[in-house]
């Protein structure tokens, strides 16, 4: 199985082109604009959504100019939706470099991130087709709408359903914008289309499950943030469903799921621990690898090409890209 990162090398060059994209949208606008996407984009992040969004545009003989224009659209959401979940969070530090709202006030915080999206739909325009934009426009759409779903929801419940629709509307719906507007631009039929749906869904799915799972086992150096956070929260995710499930009898579990988990900070550590040492992690990383395997049949409906095997790589690492 490759967990290797040779995916990124045939995109490599165009990468660089979708940064420099992306930094020409605040050219001749407030210097400070210029400052935040500067100090966005050197925070770093492995541009895995513009490889897959070039990666399937190629695969599909996308035209490259427009393909590059996509890619910056689709990193330049991902960034503006950083901007305002961190500062809805209140997270200081992402990937361990302090996030914009950590200095900036909110208002100023909001802007940013409301500029990006603007202009991240400028670029979405540009690609020239009606039906990419208009998905474009309804992603951005769903995104926010889960946001609002997370910030009104119930904290401390266990609720699969409502994870599942979560990390749909957080992660997997931009990968399935992402390679579904490739093929747009590609002028691809309505199967192709939907295998390629099926595909970003799939691999969108494993990611953000595969990032809930690292929330539980990495280190805070890694995370730039604290461990098991999104449970000091009260956000539930698949580990810990997995974890009092199967514990639901436990008093401590009933206290926590009572409706007072936000009041049990004290013992948010051991409830990690425990959750660390349980088999909820491995039935999560199983419940991933069925979304991986599930991306990895999606592709066999294309013909064998380069940018397929790196396609099928870069869904292999997903599961292993903090190893």
């Amino acid at each position: 199985m490759s967990t290797t990162t040779s995916f990124f090398i045939p995109v490599q060059q165009q990468i660089h082109q979708v940064e420099e994209l992306m930094r020409l949208q605040v050219v001749n606008h407030h210097p400070d604009l210029q400052a935040a996407l500067d100090h966005l984009l050197s925070s770093g992040g492995k541009r895995i959504r513009p490889t897959v969004t070039l990666l399937a545009g190629r695969m599909l003989s996308a035209d490259d100019e427009r393909l590059v224009t996509l890619a910056a659209a689709i990193e330049l959401l991902h960034t503006a939706t950083l901007v305002h979940d961190d500062l809805i969070d209140g997270a200081i530090l992402r990937r361990g470099i302090p996030t914009l709202n950590s200095h900036w006030s909110p208002g100023a915080t909001v802007l940013t991130g409301d500029f990006l999206f603007a202009q991240a739909a400028k670029l979405a325009s540009e690609t020239n087709s009606i039906p990419a934009m208009k998905l474009f426009a309804q992603t951005l759409s769903t995104i926010v709408n889960g946001e609002i779903t997370q910030l009104f929801s119930s904290r401390c419940q266990v609720n699969r359903q409502e994870y599942y629709q979560r990390i749909y509307a957080k992660t997997a719906s931009l990968f399935e914008a992402a390679v579904c507007c490739a093929a747009l631009i590609s002028n691809a039929g309505p199967n192709t289309l939907e295998s390629i749906r099926q595909f970003g869904y799939n691999i969108g799915m494993a990611f953000q499950i595969v990032d809930d799972v690292f929330d539980f086992t990495g280190d805070q150096s890694k995370l730039g943030k604290p461990v098991g956070s999104d449970l000091s929260q009260g956000l539930i995710t698949l580990p810990a469903i997995y974890y009092f499930e199967q514990n639901f009898a436990d008093k401590e579990t009933q206290d926590f799921l009572a409706g007072d988990c936000l009041q049990y900070n004290e013992n948010i550590n051991s409830f990690v621990e425990r959750i660390r040492s349980s088999n909820a992690i491995e039935s999560s990383l199983v419940e991933a690898e069925g979304y991986i395997q599930n991306a990895i049949g999606c592709l066999q409906n294309f013909s064998l090409s380069p940018e397929r095997s790196y396609l099928e790589d870069l869904t292999l690492y997903i599961k292993h890209r903090f190893v």
